[in-house]
C-alpha cells in the first residue's frame, strides 16, 4: 500500500471533519433536510482551503544580491556590502497592499547563505553588515510592518547555501532545521514557508570553491522538513516539494496552465504536470504562480524601463488567480531598501482596477433558479450570498445541471467569476457560461475546471436578459458556491522610463540593422515576454544581431537577457563575441567570453568591456546555445556608459 504523509494528513483532515459533521447531517435527517453531498476525490486540507482564499501576495527578494548586482551569488560575499541606505518596511508592505495584496514573503536568505536576521549559527549575516552598526534585522522589520499594516508574513529561506562549508553534508541539514526553527519562533505567525527548487552546484562552500551536488529529496528529507514548519507554525502552509502544502506552476511567467487543477499524482513533481496538475490526482496539492514584476527577481537599475505595465499585471491576474492558483508577484526593493517609485506607479493602477472591478458585484438582485436543486441548504441563491462556505448543488444523481441567473434590467458586464466548495473536492470537469441575448442563447466560453476561482473576461461588455452556467461534465453533483457578474474597469497607464542610473541606456533609440533571424526588434521593446527565436547557431554559422545606437556612443558594457519562458526547445546563448564600429564598416572586437550561469539562473547578463570604447554600432555574436536545444532564445539587450 502506497502510504505518505501529504496522505495521512488529508485523510485525517477529512476524517475529523466527517465526525463533526455527521452529527449535524443525522439531525438534519431527522428534520426531512436533504444531507450535504460527500466530498469527492482529494480535498484540501484546512490550511490549504486557508490558503486558497488568500489569492494575491507578494515576493520580496532583498539580498546581497541586490547590492552585487547579481540573480545568484556564489557565497563569497564581503558582509559589508550588505548596506541599504534608507530601508523602509512599512513602504515596501505598503506597496503590496496598495497592488490589493494581502501578504508578503520575504527572503530571508538566497543562495549565497547570507542571512537577514540576528543569528549566531553563521557569519555571514547581517549582523556583520554595516546596516544598523550590526544591530539590524530585516525579518523583523517586516514581520512588524505586516502586522501593523493587517498583512500576512510568510518566508523564504534557500536549501541551497553556497557560502556554507558543511552544504552537502549531514552537519549543514543540521542547521538548515536550526535555521527554520530561528526563523519559525522569533518573528510571529507565519502564512506560508518557501523552499526553493534550485540545489546543488558550484559555490564558495566555506573557501573550497568547488562543485557539490546532492540527492535532494534524500538529502534534505522533505517530509522532516515540512512536519517541522507545521509543528512550528500549524497554520503555515509550506511550497514545492513531494508533501508540502502548495506546488509550482511550472514557470516563472505568471501563467497557469487552462485548466490548472488543484489535484496532483503522489509522485515527486515534474514540471510537465506541475502546470495544469491532473484532473482526479489523488493528491490535493494546488499550484502557486510565482513571477517578478521585472525580468530578475533582484532590483537592478537597468530594469527600470522593463517592469511590467498595469494592463500586463491584470493579464497575470487573469492568468493566474483567474485560474484557481495564487499569485506571488515579486516586487524587489531597491538599494536603498525600497520599492522603486516607477514600480509603486505600476502596482497603484494595478490595485486600484483590480478593486474597481470587482466593487460590486452585478448579479446581486438577480434571480437564481436551477434546473435541479437539492433543496433547502442548497439552493441555487446561495450563489449570490458572498458567502465562501454555502452553495448549491444537486441530486447526487445529477451531474450536468444548469443555473441560471435571470438579471435586472440592464444588467450590463464583461468579466464572469465562478466558484467550487472545494472542501468536498473538484467536482466540474467542463463547463460553459452561456447568455441569453434577443431571445437567443448564446455560448460565451467553454473551458475546464472551475476550482477556487474560474475567471471568465469577455471581449467587450453584454446587457443579456439572463445568464447560465452549464455543467457541461461532472464526477459527482456540482458545488458551486459562487456565480458572481462585474463590469471591468481598466488601469490607468504609467509611461515607462529609462533608469534612475544614468550610466543605462536608452534602447528605444537603438534600431536593429541586421539580424540572422527575422524578428529582432523585440530585443529592444523593453519587454521581457517577447522573445527573439531562432534555429540554433551551428559551427560556422553563429546567430548574430547588430544594432545601430543612434548616435557615437562611449561605450562601456552590453546586456543581455535571456528568456524565461519555459520552451520545450530553446536554450540561451553560451556565450558571446561583441563587436563595434564607428561606421559600420570597420569593427573592432570588444570582448569575448561566456555568460555565467545563465541557462539555469537565466537572469540579466552584464557585460563590462575591458576599457571603454567610442562605437555608433554594437554587433553580437552567439556561437552556441548553453544548453543542448533546437533554438536559440533571447528576451532582450542593452548597454551602459561608464560612471
Amino acid at each position: 500500500m502506497d502510504f505518505s504523509r501529504r496522505r495521512f494528513l488529508t485523510t485525517s483532515a477529512v476524517a475529523a471533519t466527517a465526525m463533526t459533521a455527521d452529527a449535524a447531517q443525522a439531525a438534519r435527517r431527522a428534520a426531512g433536510e436533504a444531507a450535504a453531498p460527500q466530498p469527492s476525490g482529494a480535498v484540501p486540507s484546512a490550511r490549504q482551503w486557508n490558503w486558497h482564499a488568500h489569492e494575491m501576495y507578494a515576493f520580496v527578494h532583498f539580498a546581497m544580491n541586490t547590492f552585487t548586482d547579481k540573480e545568484w551569488g556564489y557565497g563569497d560575499e564581503d558582509p559589508k556590502w550588505f548596506n541599504p541606505t534608507d530601508f523602509d518596511a512599512d513602504q515596501i508592505v505598503a506597496a503590496a497592499k496598495v497592488a490589493g495584496m494581502r501578504g508578503v514573503i520575504l527572503t530571508a536568505k538566497h543562495h549565497d547563505g547570507f542571512c537577514l536576521w540576528q543569528t549566531r549559527l553563521t557569519e555571514h549575516s547581517i549582523r556583520n553588515s554595516p546596516y544598523k552598526q550590526g544591530k539590524g534585522d530585516i525579518v523583523a522589520e517586516m514581520s512588524e510592518a505586516c502586522r501593523k499594516a493587517d498583512m500576512l508574513f510568510g518566508l523564504y529561506l534557500s536549501p541551497w547555501d553556497r557560502n556554507h562549508a558543511e552544504y552537502g553534508r549531514p552537519a549543514y541539514i543540521d542547521y538548515y532545521r536550526k535555521q527554520l526553527t530561528e526563523l519559525c519562533t522569533r518573528y510571529g505567525k507565519l502564512f506560508e514557508v518557501w523552499f526553493d527548487g534550485a540545489n546543488g552546484g558550484d559555490g564558495y562552500y566555506g573557501g573550497a570553491r568547488e562543485a557539490r551536488k546532492i540527492d535532494a529529496p534524500k538529502y534534505y528529507n522533505w517530509p522532516s522538513i515540512v512536519k517541522l514548519v507545521h509543528e512550528l507554525q500549524p497554520e503555515a502552509c509550506t511550497f514545492d516539494p513531494l508533501g508540502a502544502d502548495v506546488r509550482w506552476v511550472g514557470n516563472e511567467d505568471g501563467v497557469a496552465g487552462d485548466p490548472c487543477w488543484p489535484t496532483m499524482p503522489n509522485v515527486p513533481y515534474e514540471q510537465a504536470v506541475g502546470n495544469s496538475g491532473l484532473r482526479g490526482g489523488e493528491i490535493w496539492w494546488p499550484a502557486e504562480t510565482d513571477v517578478s514584476i521585472r525580468p530578475g527577481w533582484f532590483y537592478h537599475a537597468d530594469e527600470d524601463s522593463k517592469v511590467k505595465s498595469p494592463a500586463r499585471l491584470i493579464r497575470l491576474y487573469d492568468e493566474s488567480v483567474g485560474r484557481g492558483t495564487n499569485l506571488n508577484l515579486n516586487l524587489p526593493p531597491d538599494r536603498r531598501g525600497r520599492i522603486a517609485d516607477q514600480d509603486v506607479k505600476i502596482l497603484k493602477s494595478f490595485g486600484d482596477a483590480i478593486r474597481a472591478t470587482f466593487a460590486k458585484d452585478l448579479a446581486q438582485g438577480s434571480v437564481a433558479h436551477a434546473s435541479a436543486s437539492r433543496g433547502g441548504r442548497f439552493a441555487p441563491a446561495n450563489v449570490l450570498d458572498g458567502q465562501r462556505e454555502t452553495y448549491w448543488s444537486t441530486p447526487d444523481a445529477v451531474l450536468t445541471p444548469t443555473l441560471t441567473l435571470d438579471l435586472a434590467p440592464g444588467t450590463r458586464f464583461d468579466v464572469v467569476r465562478l466558484r467550487e466548495y472545494l472542501p468536498l473536492g473538484i467536482r466540474v470537469t467542463r463547463f460553459a457560461v452561456e447568455a441569453e441575448i434577443d431571445g437567443q442563447w448564446q455560448r460565451l466560453a467553454e473551458k475546464e475546471c472551475i476550482g477556487a476561482q474560474r475567471i471568465v473576461r469577455l471581449p467587450q461588455p453584454i446587457a443579456p436578459r439572463r445568464v447560465r452556467l452549464v455543467v457541461l461534465e461532472g464526477s459527482t453533483a456540482p458545488a458551486i458556491s459562487e456565480f458572481a457578474l462585474f463590469a471591468s474597469v481598466a488601469p490607468v497607464d504609467v509611461p515607462a522610463i529609462v533608469s534612475t542610473d544614468p550610466t543605462v541606456l536608452d534602447t528605444t533609440k537603438w534600431t536593429i540593422v541586421a539580424a540572422s533571424a527575422p524578428g529582432a526588434e523585440r530585443l529592444l521593446d523593453n519587454d521581457a515576454a517577447t522573445i527573439w527565436k531562432q534555429p540554433a547557431p551551428k559551427p560556422g554559422m553563429p546567430a548574430s544581431v547588430t544594432v545601430d545606437l543612434g548616435s557615437r556612443t562611449s561605450l562601456a558594457g552590453f546586456t543581455l537577457t535571456p528568456s524565461r519562458q519555459v520552451m520545450a526547445d530553446a536554450a540561451p546563448p553560451k556565450g558571446y563575441a561583441a563587436e563595434i564600429s564607428t561606421d559600420g564598416k570597420t569593427w573592432t572586437r570588444a570582448a569575448t567570453g561566456e555568460f555565467g550561469n545563465i541557462a539555469y539562473a537565466l537572469a540579466t547578463q552584464r557585460i563590462a568591456f575591458a576599457n571603454v570604447v567610442e562605437a555608433r554600432y554594437l554587433r553580437l555574436a552567439f556561437a552556441e546555445t548553453a544548453l543542448t536545444a533546437g533554438n536559440l532564445a533571447v528576451a532582450g539587450i542593452g548597454g551602459f556608459i561608464a560612471r
